[in-house]
C-alpha cells in the first residue's frame, strides 16, 4: 500500500508558476504585434509589385528593416509559446515532446531565415 499525501499526488500536475509569465508575454507580444503588423503590410503593400531596386530601397531604409526584424521576431516567438501551449494540451509522451521540438526549431529556422534574407536586403 502506497502512502502519498495530497502534496505528493499533485507533485507535476499543478502550478508550476510559470503560467502567469506566460500570459504576459504572450498578451504583450499579441498587442505589439496588433500594431506592428498592419504598419508592416502597409510598408510591404507599397513596395509590393515595385522594381527590385525600389523594393531594395524601401527595405534598405531603417525603419522599414527595422519593423520588419521586429515582426519576424516576435511573431516567431509569439507562434512558438502558442504552438507549445497548444501541443502540451493535446499531446501526450513522446509525440508531445517531439511536436515541441519541431515547433521550436520551425519558429527558429523561420526566424534565421528572415534575419538573413533582411540583412542580404537591408545591407
Amino acid at each position: 500500500m502506497r502512502y502519498l499525501t495530497d502534496r505528493k499526488r499533485a507533485m507535476g500536475k499543478g502550478s508550476t508558476r510559470s503560467g502567469t509569465e506566460h500570459h504576459w508575454f504572450m498578451t504583450v507580444s499579441s498587442v505589439g504585434l496588433a500594431f506592428m503588423v498592419p504598419t508592416w503590410i502597409y510598408i510591404f503593400g507599397s513596395a509590393l509589385g515595385g522594381t527590385h531596386e525600389q523594393v531594395l530601397a524601401t527595405f534598405a531604409r531603417p525603419f522599414p528593416a527595422i519593423l520588419t526584424g521586429l515582426v519576424i521576431f516576435i511573431g516567431m516567438r509569439h507562434f512558438a509559446k502558442g504552438a507549445t501551449m497548444m501541443i502540451e494540451d493535446y499531446a501526450r509522451g513522446s509525440a508531445r515532446r517531439a511536436l515541441i521540438i519541431l515547433a521550436i526549431s520551425l519558429s527558429y529556422a523561420i526566424t534565421a531565415t528572415g534575419l538573413f534574407a533582411l540583412a542580404r536586403i537591408a545591407l
